[in-house]
């Protein structure tokens, strides 16, 4: 059949995770729950940040950034949404999702000078080398974003334009489309496969020469304090990495919508929920700003 004669979907209805009427009922109630403390703890992470000049540092200045990207994405979901709609929020989705990756890896490199090169921290974490790294965190981001969202639209879609899903996921959309999806799932694990695999690589060689340094230090807390600072980063990059890689990286041929669902989840909603959490419970740094900023009586009008 030409490709004239097809019907174009001009809207996607997204199923959700479920089409029960009651369990939707407590879904929304606990996703906006778990919405509502991510908003609260990321923006507050930053501006906690900001207006405590003993937290204006290489490490929370990333940390700042990471929490403003998991508030921009953990908002990037709709119900029933127009193409032109699914396109923009795949590409948002994509920016955020590919930039936190990157800035996970920029924070472990961080790490790395900080505790195996102490004495040049401040020279090798300069501001301009902070600046050029999140820049190039979003750059990286956008250009990835760009070409999937790109390749997506170039596809048809026909009559199917329901989405098992609750947001414009592309092995979802490529599910529905009547074109040959080939180039989509080759772009998509070798891109997807690349940044992930390249930005872990990062964290991972970070973490070896960390090791390394602390298993030198003489001091048992020394060598506590400095695993117990790693740790939160450590945590909140195995979640991350090891649900994207479930969605992402592996052919289309193994790929289970439920499960997918239930894994996207973790990286959509429970990590931007948890980072501000992760970070801040085990920093005293952090915690003593926001009893500070909680004591605080008078805020300028």
């Amino acid at each position: 059949m030409a490709e004239e004669n097809y019907t174009a979907v001009t809207e996607f209805i997204l199923l959700g995770l479920t089409d029960r009427a009651d369990v939707k009922i407590m879904l929304f109630v606990l996703f906006l729950v778990i919405y509502v403390i991510t908003l609260v703890g990321n923006l507050g992470m930053v501006f906690i940040i900001q207006i405590t000049p003993k937290l204006h540092t290489p490490m929370y200045f990333f940390l700042s950034c990471l929490s403003f990207v998991d508030a921009c994405y953990s908002s990037a979901m709709r119900g029933t949404i127009t193409f032109s709609a699914c396109m923009v929020q795949h590409l948002c989705f994509g920016v955020f999702v590919t930039t936190e990756g990157f800035l996970l890896s920029v924070m472990a490199y961080d790490r790395y000078v900080a505790i195996v090169n102490p004495l040049l921290y401040s020279v090798a974490i300069s501001k301009r080398k902070c600046v050029g790294l999140v820049t190039g965190s979003w750059i990286c981001g956008i250009i990835n974003s760009l070409i999937h969202t790109i390749s997506l639209g170039r596809l048809s879609f026909c009559s199917l334009n329901v989405v098992s899903h609750f947001f414009c996921d592309i092995p979802s959309l490529l599910k529905l489309s009547c074109s040959d999806t080939s180039m989509n799932e080759l772009l998509l694990l070798t891109f997807s496969g690349v940044i992930a695999m390249a930005t872990f690589l990062i964290v991972i060689i970070s973490y070896m020469f960390i090791v390394f340094a602390i298993l030198k230090i003489r001091s048992a807390s020394g060598r506590q304090k400095a695993f117990s600072t790693c740790a939160s980063h450590l945590t909140a990059v195995t979640i991350f990495y090891g649900t994207l890689s479930f969605s992402y990286i592996q052919p289309s041929s193994q790929y289970s919508v439920e499960q997918e669902k239930v894994v996207s989840v973790f990286y959509t909603l429970v990590i931007p929920m948890l980072n501000p959490l992760i970070y801040s419970l085990r920093n005293k740094e952090v915690k003593g700003a926001v009893g500070r900023a909680i004591e605080m009586k008078h805020f300028p009008c």
